[in-house]
């Protein structure tokens, strides 16, 4: 995998050109010579790459006379891996790998303005300075959850731009309950509870003009396996992990292939029926429905009873309000943000 700036655009290298053939010969071998071939290098750095697969975890037996197979999957989000699993209309067509970058958000961000196509996802094993709301940090820590960034290009006004956040917290609560025994549920605007605990949290940034969007940056954190010990003390809320609630680790690529096919799933009925679907479907799935909450914003501090979600995805309260933003509490503990 690429090792990335928050600023620089990352490339595929050889070793992911070569996981890729390796996955696409499913359980046969690969000749050396043919992969030489097909790459345009030597079989000696062909060589060289496959060491380097296998210091990253993959397993490749070597045999003369028949080449190179894959054995097993590492625990390592690739491109190749998902490129391969991936079965979407849009969403996941191309996928980019980085071992670490400050943030996927950023990334994503730039390739958008470069012109990157919608669709396009970009993953990271680790973040140095993920982004949560409100300016928060993301704890990031490698090899453990699911860090990513996908680029859409909606054709909606700027002011409905929220509502994909919704599409987000929706496809993560699926995949979630797919390949899991455990039960979600959605906390205004977009956090994933366990157990009244943070598992997930989804952060979109835009660029637009007065009334077009250019794009939108679909960020979505998960905690798939990491352990206590890798929280950090001054989180202001609880949070867990897949792993913590269940006892199980989960395989991080399976939730990702989920995670993007249950995601392009949602955003192909969002253009053809608009937004009323996945409205219906978070408030289903809403914590916060009927129940009295406090939110509290820049010092501010109302309270009220939950009625539903606008059009434009602000809370409502019965009071009549509209909520924008701002940290929702129901009986002072839920959690707020990673």
């Amino acid at each position: 995998m690429s090792k990335s700036a928050a600023g620089d655009r990352p490339a595929a290298g050889t070793a992911s050109r070569i996981l890729a053939l390796l996955y696409a010969a499913a359980d046969a071998f690969i000749s050396g010579q043919e992969l030489s071939r097909q790459l345009a290098i030597s079989r000696t750095a062909v060589w060289k790459q496959i060491n380097n697969l296998r210091h990253l975890g993959y397993a490749i037996i070597a045999e003369p006379s028949r080449g190179y197979r894959l054995q097993n999957s590492a625990d390592n989000l690739h491109a190749a891996a998902l490129s391969h699993l991936v079965s979407s209309t849009l969403i996941g067509k191309k996928i980019i790998s980085l071992q670490e970058t400050a943030s996927t958000n950023a990334v994503a961000f730039k390739m958008a303005e470069e012109g990157e196509a919608e669709g396009a996802v970009i993953i990271a094993e680790h973040q140095t300075t993920g982004k949560g709301r409100m300016g928060r940090v993301w704890a990031s820590p490698a090899g453990v959850n699911l860090y990513c960034s996908i680029i859409l290009r909606p054709p909606i006004r700027p002011v409905a731009a929220p509502q994909l956040t919704f599409l987000s917290v929706i496809a993560v609560a699926r995949a979630v309950e797919k390949l899991t025994s455990l039960q979600t549920r959605i906390k205004w605007p977009n956090d994933l509870l366990i157990n009244n605990r943070k598992v997930a949290g989804l952060l979109n940034e835009m660029s637009a003009e007065t009334d077009k969007v250019n794009f939108v940056i679909l960020g979505i954190g998960v905690n798939l396996n990491m352990r206590s010990e890798q929280f950090p003390a001054e989180l202001r809320h609880p949070a867990t992990s897949l792993f913590l609630e269940s006892g199980t680790k989960v395989d991080r690529t399976e939730f990702a292939r989920v995670l993007l096919q249950e995601l392009d799933g949602l955003y192909t009925v969002f253009l053809e029926a608009g937004y009323t679907p996945a409205r219906k479907e978070w408030l289903e799935r809403s914590r916060l429905m009927g129940e009295m909450v406090t939110v509290t914003d820049n010092g501010s501090v109302r309270t009220g009873r939950v009625s539903g979600i606008n059009e434009y995805g602000a809370l409502l309260l019965d009071s009549g309000e509209q909520i924008l933003s701002g940290d929702v509490s129901l009986g002072g503990n839920l959690a707020a943000g990673n």
